[in-house]
């Protein structure tokens, strides 16, 4: 694996890692505390609903991109498909959550893996921040959770919800 894929892979891996271990630590009473006042006011139950669900939206759109395609459609609504893919989630208990999140992980890093460093450079789309290269999106994806992660400790610490996520 090249240099700079080599880097992803582990970033990927060690950040999804600290993720894990945030959550199984994580008493019970605190998975429905509530992180952010906008929107459905996500609990924490479901900000790692969303790191599940934003993360295979990736991996679909990376796919697509990999095979020639140029990944999220422009006219794409992610705070219609935040909403509605964590919503859909609801019923799913925090253990649950939790594993899917770990194959979801390990598939992204399965598929890193698979990468050649020219992959790297294909260009992808996406509804928020536009035209970047796939390197650049494999690096958002860790650095989104960690992003989130920052909040949900925030409002624990402080025991208020957060305004929004609009910096993420």
């Amino acid at each position: 694996m090249a240099e700079e894929l080599d880097h992803l892979h582990k970033r990927l891996s060690a950040e999804g890692d600290k993720t894990i271990a945030f959550f199984e630590a994580l008493p019970e009473v605190d998975w429905n505390h509530k992180v952010y006042r906008a929107g459905s006011g996500w609990r924490i139950r479901e900000v790692l609903a969303h790191f599940i669900s934003a993360e295979r939206a990736y991996q679909r759109y990376l796919r697509e991109v990999l095979t020639g395609g140029s990944g999220a459609p422009n006219d794409f609504d992610i705070n219609e498909f935040n909403e509605t893919d964590v919503a859909a989630m609801n019923d799913i208990n925090p253990d649950q959550l939790l594993e899917s999140y770990k194959s979801t992980r390990e598939y992204t890093l399965q598929v890193t893996s698979s990468l050649k460093e020219s992959d790297l450079h294909k260009k992808a789309n996406h509804p928020w921040f536009e035209e970047k290269e796939v390197g650049w999106y494999l690096k958002l994806i860790y650095r989104h959770n960690m992003m989130h992660l920052q909040d949900v400790r925030k409002s624990l610490r402080t025991g208020e919800s957060i305004p929004d996520s609009d910096g993420h």
